[in-house]
This record gives structure tokens, sequence and C-alpha cells, in this order.
């Protein structure tokens, strides 16, 4: 009976369960030993196997959050506590700067986010956005804030001191953070605007949807790979959500209160990084008080902020920002008689997070396309597919409509004296490129144009505006297409399989005329590397011997002026090809040969002995690359202080599903579901990574009780 007690009391300390004990310790008092147990074990399977009116987390030993909630607000809640839990100190930090307070709080380092949030009038909006909620959705987003407030109550001390200064957080602080990872982050980004490129925070995906016409199975399957930085407002966290009107388990990044990447048994959708443009700066011409518009001079609008810098004693400094406005938006930049003005899309559309709450809710293609076209996503690629065997492509996002130009005209400034180039309103659903259910049977997308999504082409560009996408399809998305068009019947284990692909597909397309070229420029050195790459295995796994040298070697290049034959629409799949000039390419390759041989010592360095997997505590040897190179298996790396490299962004999180009865799912969090310090879950997936594997995805009650780390009831 001590044992019966002891396995109980793990579980919860309800007022129910605690009834319990009392039970169970006075038994012998009550009823014969015989009838007490037999009670006893009735009373602890009701409890234990039906949650009833509670509402539970059981938490995974991977430290996945399985919610089981009375209703939707317990749900809402539930995911705050849980967030706190795996994400607690980097969640507040990133409220705290959604909030424009982030100097305040922690210092000067922080002056010119608050600088960007605050320009961009996020904390203003936030509370707007937060009023034209629907009252039910409002009450949510108050519950989820509700429980991130809670979590730090009953645990004050899991959360460091420096991030306390946030608390408490509202649904406001959760609609500003949302706008500064949409809007101000995803849509564009301060550093976009300022024309700076950060090459180690590429964030990109790739998306597959599979038709029962090419799956072994006949089920319909989804491959979800999104590749976002490994730090900061982008890490993804992994969880289960079940409430009445929802049972749907996928990913969300940190602080966001819904599923942004799901399935459920029914359906199931990822996103991609597409090729949209809902921003542009437009150049304005000052004239008197104003600039002209319209051969007239319009007033600038004009707000003076005050922000507060803490100090290194601790203090605070105040520090006033002038923001001016045009019509087109805020002015970022101002000079002489000039000034840039910036325009992006979404800040009139505050319903995303419903949106998808109703996405992850939906049971077929027809409400999943009801939600969807609300359009208040601003950007993003739909990757979907359910189990009644339809598949599609949707090219989504907030797209304005524009009286000329194609897509590279508005890539540059903008001229902003007239009211034909402002855009004032978006391209309605019907208007987006989509596909459902292409005669191939397959759809990828790796960051390229929707036009590139299948073959035999199923979007025409020709019949979409010329600002709609741009044309192009880049190796890795040929190194997709090329996987998925070559196995006619794909099972779940081949999908994995490519997924995980290191194969470059740059290699495969110019080795053929460098090596030749090698043999006949090179010298002593341009000789031996031909021989590296002629042994190479043409991919980048931990072993591969010739792809740091080749990688070293494509650092090297001006790819506009590398190939012989460039990229045709008319040969989508097969181009660009040919080396413009073998001597120069030659030169490049002994170049490259001499600083990888006085780097590691020799050229046919293992790839993994100089590209790690180091996260956390965890350092093993790495396997992926840069999708530039046609990898599709995506790890950015970055050089480290000891002369190697380390991933800082790429795969991230992972889910293959398949639309069978039940549903069969695998997926991986890269460096773990949690970043709090002392988490045993911080990396710990990292060897399943290192090592191609995923890991299989509970989701039925008595899966997780199996595999259970933790139960808590409130």
């Amino acid at each position: 009976m001590h044992l019966l007690i002891n396995i109980i009391s793990i579980f919860s300390n309800t007022k129910k369960l605690n009834i319990f004990r009392i039970f169970l310790r006075n038994q012998h008092r009550i009823l014969p030993f015989t009838l007490s147990v037999l009670f006893a074990l009735i009373l602890g399977c009701q409890i234990l196997a039906s949650p009833g009116k509670k509402t539970e987390i059981l938490w995974d030993t991977y430290g996945i959050p399985h919610i089981y909630a009375k209703d939707t607000a317990s749900a809402f809640h539930a995911f705050g506590r849980a967030q706190m839990q795996s994400h607690g100190n980097l969640l507040l930090r990133l409220y705290g700067q959604a909030r424009g307070r982030a100097a305040e709080y922690w210092g000067e380092k922080y002056t010119d986010s608050d600088r960007w949030v605050l320009t961009m009038g996020v904390p203003e909006r936030s509370r707007s956005w937060y009023q034209t909620q629907n009252a039910s959705f409002r009450s949510y987003l108050d519950a989820f804030a509700e429980g991130v407030n809670t979590y730090v109550k009953e645990n004050p001390n899991a959360i460091d001191d420096e991030v306390e200064v946030v608390l408490p957080v509202t649904g406001e602080d959760i609609l500003a953070h949302l706008q500064r990872v949409l809007n101000f982050t995803f849509v564009v980004s301060s550093e976009q605007v300022a024309g700076v490129t950060v090459p180690e925070s590429k964030a990109g995906s790739n998306g597959w949807a599979i038709a029962p016409s090419r799956s072994a199975s006949g089920n319909a399957m989804l491959l979800a790979n999104p590749h976002l930085p490994w730090s900061d407002l982008y890490l993804w966290y992994e969880a289960q959500i079940t409430a009445p009107g929802i049972d749907a388990y996928g990913a969300s990044l940190v602080g966001i209160p819904v599923l942004t990447i799901a399935f459920n048994d029914n359906l199931g959708w990822t996103h991609t990084v597409n090729t949209h443009d809902g921003w542009d700066t437009y150049q304005l011409e000052l004239a008197e008080d104003g600039y002209r518009f319209d051969g007239k001079v319009r007033s600038l609008e004009t707000k003076n902020l005050v922000f507060k810098v803490k100090q290194k004693d601790g203090t605070l400094r105040e520090q006033t920002l002038v923001v001016k406005s045009s019509v087109h938006g805020p002015i970022v930049s101002e000079k002489a008689n000039q000034a840039t003005a910036l325009r992006v899309v979404g800040l009139d559309k505050p319903g995303v997070l419903e949106q998808w709450w109703d996405m992850a809710r939906s049971q077929n293609l027809a409400q999943f396309e009801k939600a969807l076209q609300r359009l208040q996503l601003p950007m993003f690629t739909v990757m979907y597919a359910d189990r009644e065997g339809h598949i599609m492509h949707l090219f989504n996002g907030q797209v304005p409509v524009r009286e000329q130009g194609d897509f590279k005209y508005w890539q540059g400034i903008i001229p902003g004296n007239t009211s034909k180039t402002l855009w004032t309103k978006i391209h309605p659903y019907q208007d987006l490129p989509r596909v459902i259910d292409p005669p191939s049977g397959w759809l990828q997308n790796t960051n390229d144009p929707p036009w590139t999504t299948t073959f035999p082409t199923a979007i025409q560009a020709d019949k979409y505006p010329a600002y709609m996408a741009p044309r192009f399809m880049d190796f890795r998305a040929q190194s997709s297409a090329r996987m998925l068009d070559e196995d006619t019947k794909i099972t779940l284990d081949e999908m994995i399989k490519y997924k995980h692909s290191t194969r470059m597909e740059f290699a495969e397309r110019i080795l053929d005329d460098l090596i030749p070229a090698a043999r006949k420029y090179g010298g002593e050195l341009g000789q031996r590397a031909a021989t590296i790459l002629e042994k190479w295995d043409r991919q980048a796994n931990a072993d591969s011997r010739g792809a740091v040298l080749f990688s070293a070697w494509a650092q090297e290049l001006d790819f506009d002026q590398t190939f012989s034959k460039p990229w045709s629409e008319d040969s989508p799949r097969t181009t660009p090809d040919g080396l413009a000039n073998p001597q120069v390419a030659v030169t490049l390759l002994e170049s490259a040969a001499t600083k990888v041989e006085k780097a590691y010592g020799r050229l046919n360095v293992p790839w993994g002995e100089v590209f790690r997997l180091k996260y956390g505590k965890v350092d093993l040897p790495g396997n992926g690359g840069d999708g530039d190179l046609g990898i599709f298996r995506v790890v950015n790396f970055a050089p480290s202080e000891t002369g190697q490299f380390q991933p800082v962004a790429g795969d991230s999180y992972v889910a293959a599903i398949e639309f069978s009865q039940p549903v069969k799912a695998m997926a991986l969090i890269s460096y773990g579901n949690s970043s709090q310090p002392g988490s045993r879950h911080v990396g710990e997936q990292l060897q399943m990574f290192a090592k191609k594997r995923l890991r299989p995805v509970w989701r039925k009650r008595e899966e997780i009780t199996a595999h259970l780390e933790e139960r808590q009831v409130f």
C-alpha cells in the first residue's frame, strides 16, 4: 500500500488526490484490507486515467509539454506556464524588447533595439491590436499572460532576477512581441533597412507535401523543416495542445501563444520563408517643414518619445527619440534635403494568432482554406497535406497591389513624391499563386519562388503581376525537386532519409568542369586539389574528405560571374552550368587549397573535424552545410575562436508526418526543447541530429505516460 501511495503522489497534489492519500493511510480503520485495496485501485485509476475537469501538462522525457486542458482559456494558460518552464528567461527578455524598454531594463546595448521598436510604433499599435481582438480571443491572450505570471509566482527561483523586471506581462506584450517577430524581423528587419548583411542570421526552410499517388503507403505525407537561427526570437518550441475542439501537435516560436507549424489527425501544414516583398523604402524630397508629394508640400507628422537607458551604476538616463512620419510610414534616415520612409504590410491586420489557432482546429481542406482566406499572416509559404489525400502550396502573404514595376524594381528605393508609387491595398486570397493536387503528386519549396514548386510547372509566372515574385531556382531547390521526382513511391523512412541529404548539388553540377580545368591549368597544388575532389563523395557528412576544400573554393567565387551558362527558365533544373573562365576558377581553387592546408594541415581534412555541432556542452562532428551549395540538410556555420566552425542557424525543427490511421510522425528540435540554465533538455537532441535521426512523436496519452518525466495539474 505504501508503494501505491508513493506512485500516486508523484502525479499531483490536487485536493482530490489529497483526499485519496488520507483514505489510503486510514483504510485499515474503514474497510477490510481486500475491499480497501480494491477501492483504492478503482479510485486511483479513475484519477490517473481521466483528467476530468482538471488541466494538466504531461512532460515527456524530451521536455515536450503535452497539454490537456478543460477549456480553451486553460489551454492558453498552460501553454504560458510551459513556455516559462522551458524558456522563461528568454521569453521575458523578448517581451521586454517588444515593449521598447530593454535599454531601461538591461542597459546601453539594447538602445538600437528600442529605437527600432519605438520608431515602428510597436508598443502603441499593440494596445490598439489588443482592443481589436474579439472578446473571447482577447481572454485567451490574457490567460497565456496569466500563465506566464503564475509560473514565476510559484517558481520564484527558476527565473533570473534581471529579467523579472518585465513582470507582470499582459496580453498587449504578446501582441507587441508578435509584431516585432513577424512584421519587423521577418517581413523587414532594421538590418535590411540599413543595408547590412548578417550571414549567420539566415532565415529559410524546406517544405514538402507528397500526395498518395507518390507515397508507397498511399497516404499523403508532409515534411516540415524550417531553418532559423539557433538563438533569440527564432527559437522553436515543440508542444501538444489538447482541449475541446483541438488536438494539435507542432511548434511555435518562443513567446507566441499558438502553434504556428502543426498537424492533427486529419491535416497539417508547414511554413517556409517565401520570396515575398512586403516592404518598401521611399525617397522623399524635403521642403520647408515637410516633403513634396503630388506637386504639393505635405507636412511630416512628428512625435517626441522619451525612453530610458540603464547606466552601469544602475541609474537611468533619459533619451529623446523624434519619430517623423510621412504618408508612406516612419522616416528611417534623413540627410540634407532627403529622407527615407519605410512602408510595411500587415500593420492593420491584428488577427494572425486567431487565424493560426483556427488552422490547427481545422479538420479538412475547406475549413483550413477558410482560415487562410482571412490573410492575417503577412508572409510565408503554406505547404499542406491531409488524410483525404489533398496537398497544397500557397504563396501566402499580404502582397501590395502595385501599379508598376517588376520584382527587381521594388527591391530598390522607390520615388516617394507621387501617389502613383504608394500602395494602399493588398491582393485578395484568390490572386495569390496556389496549387492543389498537382498531376506530379508532389510539391516542394526551399525558399524559391512558387513557379518551381513542382514539375511539370503547375503555377505559371506569366499569369501573375511581374512584382509578385522573382524568377529563379537555386541549387537547393533543384536538389529538392530531384529527390522527389526520382522516387515514384516514397516511404516515410525514405522521406526522412532524403531530408538529411548533405549532397552538394553545386558540386554535382560543376566538378565535371572544374576537375579537368585543374588538370589542365593547375600547378602542383592544383593537381593535388583535383585528386582530392575526384575521390570526394560530394557530400558534407562528418567523414567526407574534399567538402572542406570545395566549400572554401565556393567562398572565393562571384556566382554572377562563375558560370558559362546562366540559370534559364527553359532549363530550370540543369542550369547554371559550366565555367565562364576555367583558368580563373583554378586560380581560386589553388587559393582556397592554400588556406585549407595552412589552417588544417591537409587538403582532405574531414568535414566533421572542421565543422562542429556545438551547442551548450555538446560538441560533435558536424554534417550538413550552406544551402547555397545545394545542400538540403542546411546548417549555417560561423567561425569560432578555435578556428573551427559551429552552427548558428539552419535545421531547427523537423517534423515528418504520414497521414495514416493513426498518424505516424517523427520529429526533432535540434538544440533541445529548453534554453533555461540547468535544464537537461538544452542540446540533448543534438546527438540524434548528428546521427541524422528523428525521434518518435508521442501523441496518445498511453504513449506519453509511458515516457513521462513530470505531471503537473492545476
